[in-house]
């Protein structure tokens, strides 16, 4: 069902200046926002302040003359494609929980047949408090769905649980939300791996040698992969800064043979940031917050091949293992321990293959749906065929990165996608657009073409 209408209400609360911001951030979104306020909230923020940035008129009478002979809150309750109260204090929790219709706000929530979303706001004792505890458990099995609190200091100056999250991540809350109500869940039940960004190979504790890759691709396809309801793990290289999507897992790692490490660790299910994920075999719910970032390093495995070898040889714990991570070719044979003087002319550096991380994964897992990236300046088809084929790949996606508008640091892309030879597919191709839009439509064919090898 379309979800453009958002009724965002707002109650009494220090955290109701966030919600300004919030409502701002819905607009441009391209979210329809009408704003219901409690008494306890226009002592906070005014009503003229939501209107300016929404460009609607605030609710926050319960029998409005003007709206349908008085009924507006039927009206109101109608109209909204999702509700989200934000900030949500203890007083609203509980009223809500009792089946309470004393105010326009408890009425609509009553009235209406759209989704609700809590953001509680309040005290870290309050929060902690049983009763708030069984009034929130309640409104759960009534099927509304709660945002858990942030973690900080807060206005009173106490420090804990009970902070109204950012605006930033209350609307990647809602978008997520929308998205799991109105896309395809192709990917319910499935753990994709999706390794993203550059790798950096160190020359000496100062200098490496990497790429212009930016990451945004793979971030974004592990969005999209997210609202088509996998479980992602994204292994991010060369220190990207780019901000870890919602209820993504993210590992960070800086070479390519570290990124190899990762890689096979999240597929056999080793790597310790598989341990904080619920079984796949639980609902996404929003009292739980699952965005985890973890580095790697050495200390995680010890580097040994022969553990890498038999790593390779368990059932993999993955479905899906997506390779748009740029991996540098070579790295130094030894990285100097001490920073290199610049004395002489000329410096020769001894550089040795890395590891193939999309090769080792495909052909040790045959298990797996494999999807390779190529970025290409020539010969892009040549070339991008030649590796779906030697590296056993199901899908393969390659773009032209010597073209400015969709290369490496391009919000853009366009791709053209093949596939292995027993899915008897012809190649697509993707016009140029966002990488968000590209993403989904990679997702999409990787849906159908995983369900295809199924029915094979």
């Amino acid at each position: 069902m379309p979800m453009s209408n958002v009724l965002l209400a707002i109650t009494g609360g220090i955290a109701a200046y966030k919600s300004a911001f919030f409502a701002r951030l819905l607009v441009k979104a391209g979210f329809e926002v009408r704003v219901i306020m409690t008494t306890g909230a226009q002592a906070f923020i005014t009503p003229l302040t939501l209107q300016a940035l929404t460009g609607n008129e605030v609710h926050t009478s319960l029998l409005d003359e003007e709206a349908e002979a008085g009924m507006g809150h039927i009206e109101l309750a109608k109209w909204a494609d999702l509700i989200i109260i934000a900030p949500a204090s203890a007083n609203t929790l509980a009223r809500l929980a009792m089946g309470m219709a004393d105010d326009l706000l408890t009425t609509v929530c009553l009235a209406t047949t759209a989704p609700v979303i809590l953001a509680p706001a309040m005290n870290q004792q309050m929060w902690a408090h049983p009763a708030v505890s069984l009034n929130v458990q309640t409104l759960q099995d009534m099927n509304y769905h709660i945002i858990a609190p942030a973690s900080g200091e807060q206005a009173c100056g106490d420090v804990g649980a009970g902070r109204l999250p950012e605006p930033e991540q209350l609307l990647a809350e809602v978008q997520l939300f929308k998205a799991q109500q109105t896309i395809e869940q192709r990917l319910v039940g499935k753990r994709v791996i999706i390794t993203a960004g550059p790798t950096v190979e160190a020359i000496d504790p100062v200098r490496y040698l990497s790429n212009h890759s930016s990451g945004k691709m793979g971030f974004a396809l592990a969005t999209a992969c997210r609202d088509a309801g996998a479980e992602v793990i994204l292994i991010a290289g060369g220190k990207v800064t780019l901000p870890t999507p919602l209820n993504v897992t993210r590992i960070d790692v800086l070479s390519a043979e570290q990124m190899l490490i990762a890689a096979q660790q999240c597929v056999d299910g080793s790597h310790r940031a598989l341990q904080t994920i619920p079984s796949l075999s639980s609902a996404y719910q929003y009292e739980h917050q699952h965005s985890h970032d973890y580095d790697h390093d050495h200390s995680d495995c010890n580097c040994d091949e022969t553990e890498i070898a038999a790593a390779t040889r368990l059932k993999p714990s993955a479905d899906i293992f997506i390779a748009t991570a740029a991996v540098a070719d070579y790295r130094t044979r030894d990285a100097a321990p001490q920073k290199i003087k610049k004395t002489q002319d000329a410096m020769s550096l001894d550089l040795v293959k890395n590891p193939d991380i999309l090769a080792t994964i495909s052909l040790a897992h045959p298990e797996l749906f494999v999807v390779g990236f190529a970025a290409e300046t020539q010969d892009v088809e040549r070339y991008a065929v030649g590796k779906l084929v030697a590296k056993d790949l199901d899908m393969i996606a390659c773009n032209d990165v010597s073209r400015s508008d969709i290369g490496f640091a391009s919000d853009d892309n366009a791709m053209q996608v093949f596939f292995a030879e027993n899915y008897k597919q012809a190649a697509v191709v993707l016009e140029k657009a966002s990488k968000d839009k590209i993403a989904e439509q990679l997702v999409a064919m990787i849906g159908e073409t995983l369900g295809q090898r199924h029915k094979g």
